[in-house]
């Protein structure tokens, strides 16, 4: 979030209030992160400063002001970015009309990114989307084709937004779940009739967001929506909730209702849950990027190194407990021992074992696993 829905009520009122009217003083924060200028801030503002907004205009979950004459400001918003219509103390952008009302841009974890652009839907990243998933739906026949060429897991191609642009987590869970698809099944294996369900999802999730003006407290109550949160255990129409990762991102789905089918088996899911459970979400709070709905293979990576960080420590501890499981032993290791470089006891032609410091296991000659040391060990007589 903020997803379509969101940002569209943003143009909507935008539409509403602001078009017809001459900005008379803008103010932009002094955070070259959020506001990607090439000219600076000042050249910013001053670019800003007696232009009249012509129209609001959005592509996904981009918006930008056609002012009377270019450059126009565009903004994305990120994971929490909303505009206001009162003075914001943790504003990065505002601008104040002529007629004395004040609108501002605001991000608290600032991954919004305001820019200026003389064309911004010949650039990137308004360039790069694909068709807007309510300004520009997609047939049901080339929605049907163009699934059945894409060879990757449905929830990650529903966040591709050079697939379908607006669409972010909580709306991909949630068509989803009204589709009754598995978010890890293979685009190109869903029958038709999957297809036209989802194709339908999205166009009435979608469409009901926007009429409501993203008011989540005007949802239908049966959404998945409501219960997805926080990945905390519950139920949706009586029906169990359960989290895996998806796409690069938690994601809600009922196992009871949305089933992997065709050539998938069911393994993918345990193989996910035991990655998830090892990594944590991928989605990490301090993962950064022009869209974090979804993520590159290589941030993938990145972010799941940082959640796997506290579990290396534990590394050649984890090793030994199962060297030693593999032996049959139980016992514990002392607490205050601390993890030890790798060491191997191997046996010399003289029938001595003597240490090897290039594998983790203690053997000898039987074969038997046995505790490392940091002495020499005689043989069994």
């Amino acid at each position: 979030m903020p997803e379509l829905p969101e940002v569209e009520a943003a143009r909507r009122a935008l539409q509403a209030h602001c078009v017809g009217r001459r900005i008379a003083r803008c103010a932009v924060a002094d955070d070259a992160k959020v506001v990607v200028a090439a000219a600076g801030r000042a050249a910013f503002e001053r670019a800003m400063v007696g232009r009249t907004i012509v129209a609001a205009r959005r592509r996904g979950k981009n918006l930008w002001l056609q002012l009377d004459a270019p450059p126009f400001p565009s903004f994305q918003f990120g994971q929490s970015a909303r505009t206001t219509y009162y003075v914001a103390a943790s504003r990065v952008g505002q601008s104040l009309l002529d007629d004395g009302l004040e609108f501002s841009f605001t991000d608290k974890r600032r991954f919004a990114r305001i820019r200026l652009f003389d064309d911004p839907e010949t650039v990137p990243p308004i360039s790069e989307l694909g068709p807007d998933a309510l300004f520009e739906p997609m047939s049901v026949d080339n929605f049907l084709d163009s699934l059945g060429r894409k060879k990757i897991g449905i929830k990650a191609l529903l966040l591709d937004q050079s697939f379908i642009s607006g669409i972010g987590n909580w709306i991909a869970d949630e068509v989803l779940y009204q589709s009754r698809i598995h978010p890890l099944q293979i685009a190109s294996n869903l029958p038709r009739e999957s297809c036209e369900a989802l194709h339908r999802s999205i166009h009435e999730v979608v469409k009901y967001a926007v009429e409501v003006d993203a008011d989540m407290d005007r949802f239908p109550k049966e959404w998945l929506f409501h219960h997805r949160w926080g990945k905390k255990p519950g139920k949706v129409n009586g029906k169990k909730i359960e989290f895996i990762t998806a796409g690069g991102r938690t994601t809600a789905y009922v196992p009871q209702l949305q089933k992997l089918i065709g050539t998938q088996s069911s393994k993918m899911i345990a193989t996910n849950l035991e990655w998830l459970a090892e990594n944590g979400d991928t989605k990490d709070s301090g993962t950064e990027g022009e869209d974090a709905d979804i993520l590159k293979p290589k941030k993938r990576a990145a972010t799941s190194r940082t959640a796997r960080g506290q579990q290396n420590k534990d590394t050649v501890g984890a090793s030994s407990r199962k060297a030693r499981g593999n032996g049959g032993g139980s016992k514990k290791p002392d607490a205050d021992v601390e993890p030890a470089e790798p060491e191997t006891v191997v046996t010399e032609s003289n029938g001595e074992q003597v240490l090897d410091k290039s594998n983790s296991n203690a053997i000898n000659k039987s074969g038997q696993v046995t505790r490392r040391s940091s002495r020499k060990v005689k043989p069994r007589k």
